[in-house]
Formats: structure tokens, sequence, C-alpha cells
């Protein structure tokens, strides 16, 4: 038996666009990167309201008697708008593929399968894209459709395409982007196989972390065009990469940070890493000195 908590007495006064703006000064605490020399991701974060995308219900990550209780809009407004605000606080919207609901309230299963990511992440992934009015870009995991209204403000809608496996999902975000006159191209697929009939693109950003990078996202992207993707790692964390495509299937680029995301369905389960391509421990070159530490990979 769940019991609920007692519904909150309405606030004073709550108002969405100052906490975008608190959000947003606190992220720009957190050192290079995020707002840094893009203006328009900053007036992007402000315009667009977060909350509209996120549902009447969604799951905390922060847990209460080793459980992840349940913001619900209607018996707890103030909270359930206040987390959606907070920088370094992700929105669970699913668990388990759908087959545990927020409506059944809080639960110990840790099975993620879908969230509205928390608002440093999502500025910066979309710092490293940076993409320029106009450019085609494929988003791998509408979700909720937030990520893909920032992205729309940005390029225009008509230079979007977003895919989701989720059809639920994928239609959801598609009504949610129409309210506020946003029609990008929604695909309900695999985002692992990209979007060939609109390639080329000049970028993908995917929101869901692969422990190897697609071929099809290799083969649909131009010549210097961006790839922006958490891959997992070793270190038990996923890392942020930025690759830029040659054209002709090939990419390089580097990790330009570290965050958490859920993984893309068709690469759950886990593989070695040394299939992956990482580095054997035994690799990793360590030295020490008055001058520091330094460690590194030949």
């Amino acid at each position: 038996m769940t019991t609920k908590a007692a519904p909150e007495s309405p606030p004073r006064h709550l108002d969405a666009a100052e906490l975008r703006r608190r959000c947003a000064a606190t992220i720009d605490t957190y050192g290079p990167g995020y707002f840094d020399d893009r203006p328009w991701l900053r007036q992007a974060f402000l315009d667009i309201p977060r909350e509209h995308f996120v549902p009447d219900r969604y799951w905390s990550t922060a847990r209460r008697e080793d459980r992840f209780p349940v913001l619900d809009r209607t018996e707890r407004p103030h909270a359930w708008l206040k987390r959606i605000y907070r920088p370094l606080a992700p929105l669970i919207t699913q668990i388990a593929l759908g087959e545990i609901r927020p409506e059944d309230g809080p639960t110990d299963c840790g099975d993620f399968t879908s969230s509205v990511s928390c608002p440093a992440a999502v500025v910066g992934m979309l710092h490293h894209l940076n993409p320029r009015p106009g450019e085609r870009i494929l988003e791998i995991g509408t979700g909720s459709g937030y990520n893909s209204a920032l992205l729309a403000h940005r390029i225009g809608a008509a230079s979007l395409v977003t895919v989701d496996i989720d059809a639920a999902l994928a239609a959801r975000a598609e009504s949610r982007l129409a309210q506020l006159g946003m029609t990008p191209t929604v695909v309900t697929g695999d985002g692992e196989q990209g979007y060939e009939q609109a390639a080329p693109f000049d970028g993908i950003l995917s929101t869901a972390a692969v422990r190897e990078i697609p071929q099809a996202w290799l083969h649909q992207v131009r010549p210097g065009g961006v790839i922006v993707t958490p891959v997992d790692t070793p270190f038990n964390c996923d890392g942020l990469c930025r690759l830029v495509c040659d054209g002709q299937g090939n990419a390089t680029g580097r990790m330009v940070g570290g965050l958490d995301f859920m993984k893309v369905r068709g690469q759950r389960e886990r593989r070695p890493y040394s299939e992956l391509g990482w580095p054997l421990w035994s690799d990793y070159h360590v030295t020490a000195g008055p001058a520091g530490q330094r460690i590194r990979t030949p």
C-alpha cells in the first residue's frame, strides 16, 4: 500500500521564467563550455518552457527510503516545477520500458529507459554541437521533445529530423512541439539506423549513449559535419564524444566531458571493452614527480 503525500498548498507565486533565469545563472558557474560563446543557446534556454515538455508525473532520482519518489504536478505543483529547473536533476519519465508506471508510485527499480535530461547536460551537448541556423540536424532520441525544441529554436523546425524508437514518446513529443508552433520531422524508428531518407546531415546529436558509434551515422553526415553522442566507457560513466566526419564513413574526435545517459535499446547489452577499441589497463602509462602526475596512453 502506498501512502500519498498531502497535497501542497498552492504557492503564492512561482514563476517558471524566473526559475529558468536562475538555472542558467547556476550553470554559468560550472566553468568553460555550456553557454560560453553561445548566445543563441542561452536565448533558446530562456525562451523554451522546459516544463511544457515534462509529464504531470515523473520520478526523482533523489531516493527516499531507498525508493525513487514520484513528483505529481497535481499533488505537489511547487516541488514538481522547482525540480524541473535544478541544473543537475534528470527527470525519469519511463522505467523498464513502461512496465512500471508513474501512477504506481515510488519504486526501487533503477532500470531507467527514458528521461528529460538535466539542464546542464542538455546545454553542454548543444554547446559542442553548435549548429548554425538552417543546418540540417538529425536528433537520435526525441524523448520528451524538449531538446528538439531547443534545436528547432536555433536551426528552424524544417531543418530538424528527430527519431525515437518509442511510438508513444514520439507522438507525445510531436504534439507538444506543435503546441509551440514547431513542426520538425518526427520519426518513430531505430535511431541506430539514422534517417537515410533525409541524409546527408550537417550534424547528429544523440540523447542516448552508445557503446559503439553506429555505422549508419558515419555515412549520413556530410564531410566536416559533427556527431555528438555519449559513449560508454570503462570508467563507470559515459563520455561525451565529439566527432568530425569525412563523408566517407570515417570520423575522428575526442571526449569533451563526462556524464551518464541511458543506452540506445540495441546496445544495452554489455560488451568487452577490448572489442570496442578501448585500451587495456596495462596500456595506461603513469608518471609522477615534483611536477605532478600524468596519465596517458601511447
